[in-house]
């Protein structure tokens, strides 16, 4: 199956590409869906019912909020997180929202948006129905969808089965596994970056890429300085409050820094990243996801690691970082899974974590076989993670756990790049170990808020 780099990282907004990106894209279709089937001007009300993960934790991940915009025909990438308050007052004082942007429909947020806390689809975790009716309440269409984690939305057949439509566009280097993957690299002698390379330029030119690569990077730099710029709470209840602001100014004055030791004093940077974007994603600001939201400040933290702290860092570097991590996000999303909801923490925050090492040691010169080796290291260590955010915000233990997962890809990348490529677990032993572990999870351990920290820590 084909899959771009753009597809996996994309710009979107917290707290959630699962929770958040994913059922906003899912009621922008059904809500275009309705105009390219000449129902719009029929419909009288719309309803959306959250099942599985999405209704478990809907509430606190922002899902409700998320399919409003997407009824009105909104999209993650280009909605402007600031004004989302005041257009979802409106839409809660008027008890109506205005559907593809075309249409005002009744939509009472009590009534017709229903979280299903107990209740699953068969198909995956985070499913969603939407429904349309006209005046007499008759429904005149239904649909399900999926959100199937990193914002990728699946809808289902006749047989209530997961659609996956393969992207067949022909590749020139194709790669569905690890070995594969450094098979191309070795019969061809170039890097994987090199691979990936040439398979985007099967969807877009050569600067096409290298801009978008490039744009990425610039929303992932102003995250960061929006996450030191706000200070106060996070939204939700817990009273989590904002570290970035405070241990940023900390580092400038030097007031505390290097407590520790010197030699560590960029591992204190590399938390304030990932600190920074974790804490803008839990209030719902504009992140990059990457491969998901909830893992979202690993691979910024590390990227600004290379670009501040590694002397021979440029752009060109930069863009192999991205065009690696890439095509190791691609190998989970194809053979293990990015979904919380599915294979609990261990497939956000460790792939994240794989991807970030792996970025690092190719923008920092590591041959094919050091990359695959930097990944599976950073992968193996989180194996087994649940996803148990307390009161079901990615807050607690989440903006902290992208925190360390960060200094742990840096770290793996050093281990690999300090050998000679070669180990005894390969990256696809991992991955498969990855997915088996994640169908052996309970679900009260996979973001439903009903197991770990979730459950052990009391709210007050």
């Amino acid at each position: 199956m084909a899959i771009s780099l753009f597809e996996l990282f994309k710009a979107g907004i917290g707290p959630s590409s699962s929770h958040t990106v994913g059922p906003m894209e899912a009621a922008r279709r059904f809500a275009v869906m309705l105009e390219e089937q000449g129902l719009l001007d029929r419909v009288c009300r719309v309803k959306v019912a959250l099942y599985g993960s999405l209704g478990a934790t809907g509430k606190g991940h922002g899902s409700g909020p998320a399919v409003m915009m997407g009824l009105e025909g909104e999209r993650a990438a280009l909605i402007d997180p600031d004004q989302m308050p005041e257009r979802l007052e409106a839409i809660r004082s008027s008890g109506s929202l205005t559907l593809a942007g075309l249409h005002p429909v009744r939509f009472r947020e009590n009534h017709d948006l229903i979280y299903h806390r107990r209740k699953s689809l068969p198909a995956h975790p985070n499913g969603m129905v939407c429904q349309a009716f006209d005046h007499s309440g008759e429904c005149l269409s239904e649909k399900t969808y999926y959100s199937v984690g990193g914002g990728f939305v699946v809808n289902t057949n006749n047989q209530g089965e997961l659609d996956i439509r393969e992207d067949d566009t022909p590749l020139p280097f194709p790669f569905s596994s690890g070995r594969t993957l450094l098979a191309q690299c070795r019969d061809n002698e170039l890097t994987i970056a090199d691979i990936m390379l040439a398979n985007e330029q099967a969807w877009r030119t050569e600067d096409e890429i290298r801009r978008g690569i490039l744009e990425l990077w610039w929303v992932m730099r102003e995250c960061v300085q929006n996450g030191i710029r706000h200070e106060g709470e996070l939204p939700g209840g817990l009273k989590v409050r904002r570290r970035a602001a405070s241990l940023y100014q900390s580092l400038m004055d030097k007031d505390r820094v290097d407590l520790i030791s010197p030699s560590l004093s960029a591992l204190d940077w590399v938390n304030l990243y990932a600190l920074a974007v974790n804490e803008e994603n839990a209030a719902g600001g504009r992140v990059v996801t990457a491969p998901t939201n909830g893992a979202a400040g690993i691979i910024p933290a590390v990227l600004h690691y290379y670009w501040e702290f590694c002397p021979q860092a440029t752009e060109d570097g930069i863009v192999r970082f991205m065009l690696t991590a890439g095509a190791i996000g691609l190998l989970f999303k194809q053979n293990a899974s990015i979904s919380g909801a599915e294979v609990g923490c261990q497939g956000e925050v460790g792939s994240a974590c794989a991807m970030a090492a792996a970025g690092l040691a190719a923008a920092t010169g590591g041959s094919p076989e050091q990359v695959e080796n930097a990944a599976e290291i950073g992968m193996e260590h989180h194996l087994g993670m649940t996803c148990d955010p307390i009161g079901g915000l990615v807050q607690i233990p989440c903006i902290e756990r992208n925190a360390m997962a960060s200094v742990k890809a840096i770290d793996a990348a050093i281990m690999a790049l300090r050998g000679d490529g070669k180990h005894f677990v390969s990256l696809d032993k991992v991955l498969h170990t990855m997915r088996e572990t994640g169908k052996d999870m309970l679900d009260k351990y996979k973001e439903t808020a009903r197991g770990g920290l979730a459950v052990n820590i009391i709210e007050c």
